[in-house]
């Protein structure tokens, strides 16, 4: 990644997925002397006890809650993550983190990501809604907590252009970057209104394949594939590059009944472990500080500046820039912003649970905002399902 004098670059190191005991009380002196003597004594050993707790408490800082060694942050090379790809290249986050050293790890998709959080790997990852929620019901509510939001739009199901209408999809055969991811799920939701079957194991009226994004693109112009549920950039490359055309843009299925306004609905969300978050609190506000920087800087920077910038960091977070008109369709379709739309959470698990990717389950405790509304300038709503 480019690193300039005022944006120094962090330590990154990028992995593709898939690779005290008590003090003991002093015994009680026994006094053989005047009872004075012994009263004077004894109130001078209690002047000095009470002296010397006060200042060891006061040199000790309290276990567990130091800012940590390390951060170690997950996301993908997507223009839907461009919070995380301009946080990190411009040096937004590393800076707000201080002495705390910043590690990169970029994924293909949500449930690589989520595997690696759960497993320890990584502290904190951008990720979709779906990964997020599936963990959270798993694990009963000890895994994540989804801490902000990152950005809404920016995902569409493109086809060949002889499919016209769901009509024409039965026996094709569609792609998605993972199972159980919200791509994936958004999918087989969508077709299951359609009246189609699908299966996990890719069974049913129509086939899905999880494929990975680069191999999307390849399979669909060598004509393997009839089309595919895509985040950005991915859907655009199809579009422009692969003259495939757009079947459902998925904010026209959200109204604003859940969002507060039509067509907005989550596509990625910054979560955090909430171990780490209990044993680093510090540390989770400089990283929200430094995504707040990120978002508003995408909402501000001159069209042709965010477009650079962000193309500068895909080429480093995936290996290649992408063609100007990719990245400016992309950046037509996504909205930026910290708020993770938490009153589409409920309808985002019952898509999964319809899907067969997730179980129904209470997810009441999935977000924790508290941090965030603490660093942003507007206060965001966890709208029942935690704490804001």
């Amino acid at each position: 990644m480019s690193s300039t004098p005022e944006n120094p670059a962090p330590g990154t190191t990028r992995i593709v997925a898939g690779e005290t005991a008590k003090p003991k009380r002093k015994r009680t002196v026994e006094i053989a002397v005047a009872a004075g003597l012994a009263l004077l004594i004894g109130a001078g050993a209690a002047v000095a006890s009470t002296v010397s707790r006060n200042n060891d408490a006061a040199a000790a800082p309290a276990v567990g809650t130091a800012p940590a060694a390390e951060l170690r942050l997950g996301y993908f090379g997507n223009i839907t993550h461009g919070a995380a790809l301009v946080g990190v290249s411009k040096g937004f986050i590393a800076q707000e983190l201080g002495q705390t050293k910043l590690s990169t790890q970029v994924f293909n998709a949500g449930p690589a990501a989520i595997e690696a959080l759960n497993a320890g790997a990584i502290d904190a990852t951008y990720i979709g809604p779906n990964p997020a929620i599936n963990s959270f019901v798993k694990s009963k509510g000890d895994s994540v907590s989804i801490i902000a939001g990152a950005a809404s739009g920016g995902a569409q199901l493109v086809v060949r252009p002889d499919i016209t209408s769901p009509a024409d999809l039965r026996g094709k055969k569609l792609a998605t970057p993972q199972l159980g991811g919200t791509q994936d799920v958004a999918l087989r939701a969508w077709l299951g209104k359609h009246g189609y079957r699908t299966s996990p194991d890719g069974g049913g009226d129509v086939t899905i394949n999880p494929t990975e994004n680069a191999q999307t693109l390849k399979l669909f112009q060598d004509g393997k594939l009839d089309g595919a549920w895509l985040p950005e950039p991915w859907a655009s490359r199809l579009v422009l590059q692969a003259s495939a055309k757009v079947l459902v843009d998925e904010k026209d299925l959200w109204d604003g009944a859940l969002s507060g306004k039509p067509g907005e609905f989550p596509t990625t969300v910054l979560i955090v472990n909430k171990k780490f978050a209990a044993e680093h609190p510090d540390t989770v506000k400089a990283l929200l500080k430094g995504h707040v920087e990120s978002v508003n800087w995408l909402t501000k920077a001159p069209a042709a500046e965010k477009a650079a910038v962000l193309n500068a960091a895909l080429k480093e977070s995936g290996g290649a820039a992408l063609p100007a008109d990719v990245v400016d369709r992309s950046l037509k379709n996504i909205l930026f912003t910290v708020d993770p739309l938490a009153g589409t959470y409920q309808k985002l698990q019952q898509d999964g649970v319809d899907a067969g990717t997730t179980k129904q389950a209470d997810i009441n405790g999935l977000f924790d905002l508290t941090a965030l509304n603490s660093v942003a300038a507007t206060k965001t709503s966890a709208h029942g399902l935690g704490k804001d």
